[in-house]
């Protein structure tokens, strides 16, 4: 299958290439859960005290990915629901970088059994996932290929350039761990452009592997072609229906370096914060359960009315009082303005200042700029007009008008019928929706309710659903 649809969205607020190291806090708020994790099985007490990297809970549904102590200090598990907080904090700095240490992974570097038991004792292995289900992949299992990426292509989440940046022996390093974990697999190297001064390091470094494919990503860089399971079907990696792919991002390879040849636990996480109404947008190392209020103090245009999201815009989700401090999967903190003026005869004005997928606005005829995003719906929602812009971006070659009609009927066979099995999960149909309907969350819901209720849909290469999909697109 090829990748069709996609759209770049053009905001202003993204973040520079720049990485700022916080220093820690007075006390670390570590949430007991993530969008793909739940650590339920607590591994302390109340009153404990803990070590640096030790573990604070495992997730026993996702092969028991534990959730590691960033700092020593203090455990609180009745200071805040939902989280663990560390009090007391001991963090002692990491040692400075070893001039000595080789560029390359010794070809005897242990076995790769006790290589992956290490990785997910030191909390690298929740970088692995599997691309078909985004789902933690198993430690124990044999993948048919390997995916890795450099790209975000999502407004405000944390890019790979930055992340890499000054890190190209761990990240080469990490992808020979890879690799060592390995029998006969390729490993595919996603970058935005094999001629990037990253892609040439890289080449520079590792020469004469046939493990390592370099690919850029498809369709000029449109958003989402950088999603995992995009990527798969792109790469021809999805080919009989029950293939095992895993996907690594950047900063996961680099943690394998950091659990294997170092021997540390991979605690901290290398974030973005952006937004329109951030001063200077930029990229942030700091510990897992860093507090969120910590991390924005002093760094907004306003302090009032506004929203900060978990992740992106497009794919990201509010946090609320809920949450206190980052979670294990954040990629950054999103902060837009929250109006408080109703925009009176809005529907009156041109639209000048306004991207529209639709060319509807005067806005078309500007040249190409930045558009200043807010909570503001700029309308009211009302019943879906069936205009089929949604499937028209939609990357995934679905419909999700058809299927958000056959949702509220409550008929699930037909949405089944109609491979909602198939959704990325990108955002992009609520996004560019005229009528403002949240067609993200409806699929993403319905994904878990079909499989729940009618299980796998009929076997069906997801090749011919795709181009069964577009040919109804084209009648």
């Amino acid at each position: 299958m090829k990748p069709r649809g996609g759209y770049n969205v053009n905001l202003i607020g993204g973040p520079s290439g720049v990485v700022e190291k916080l220093s820690p806090p007075e006390k670390l708020c570590i949430p007991l859960h993530s969008r793909h994790l739940k650590f339920s099985e607590l591994r302390v007490a109340d009153g404990d005290s803990v070590s640096s990297g030790q573990t604070l809970a495992v997730d026993p549904e996702a092969f028991s990915v534990p959730l590691l102590a960033p700092c020593g200090g203090t455990a609180g598990l009745s200071r805040l629901d939902g989280h663990i907080v560390i009090e007391n904090l001991n963090c002692p700095p990491d040692p400075a970088p070893d001039p000595e240490l080789p560029t390359h992974v010794p070809y005897d570097s242990g076995q790769a059994a006790e290589k992956r038991r290490k990785l997910l004792e030191l909390g690298a292995w929740q970088f692995v996932s599997n691309a078909r289900t985004h789902q933690v992949a198993d430690p124990d299992g044999t993948p048919s290929a390997v995916i890795v990426s450099t790209v975000h292509l999502e407004p405000f989440v944390a890019r790979g350039s930055a992340i890499c940046t000054g890190s190209i022996n761990e990240l080469v390093r990490g992808l020979e761990h890879l690799q060592s974990l390995l029998e006969y697999q390729a490993i595919h190297l996603v970058l935005p452009n094999v001629k990037l001064e990253l892609a040439q390091d890289i080449q520079k470094t590792i020469r004469g592997h046939a493990w390592l494919k370099l690919s850029e990503v498809p369709l000029q860089m449109r958003y989402p072609f950088d999603n995992q399971t995009l990527l798969a079907r792109h790469l021809g990696l999805f080919t009989e229906g029950d293939e095992t792919v895993w996907f690594i991002p950047a900063a996961g390879v680099i943690a394998f370096d950091r659990a294997l040849t170092l021997n540390r636990p991979c605690t901290s996480r290398i974030i973005s914060l952006a937004g329109p109404v951030v001063k200077d947008p930029l990229h942030l190392e700091v510990p897992v359960g860093y507090p969120i209020d910590k991390i924005i103090a002093g760094r907004l245009t306003q302090d009032d009315n506004v929203r900060v999201v978990n992740g992106g815009i497009l794919t990201g989700t509010q946090i609320t009082e809920d949450q206190a401090g980052i979670d294990t999967e954040c990629s950054g903190l999103t902060v837009l303005e929250t109006p408080t003026v109703r925009e009176m005869f809005g529907w009156l004005r041109l639209g000048c200042d306004r991207r529209s997928f639709s060319k509807c606005f005067t806005s078309t005829l500007k040249k190409a700029f930045g558009e200043n995003l807010s909570t503001s719906l700029r309308g009211e929602r009302r019943p879906c007009v069936a205009c089929g812009q949604c499937v028209t971006v939609c990357p995934a070659g679905i419909m999700p008008n058809a299927i958000h009609k056959y949702l509220f009927s409550d008929e699930l066979e037909q949405a089944q019928r109609l491979r909602t099995d198939l959704c990325a999960e990108c955002g992009l149909c609520s996004y560019i929706c005229p009528s403002k309907i949240d067609l993200y969350d409806e699929l993403v819901r319905a994904k878990v309710r079909i499989a729940e209720e009618l299980g796998p849909p009929a076997e069906e290469p997801e090749e011919q659903a795709a181009q069964e999909n577009q040919e109804e697109d084209v009648a």
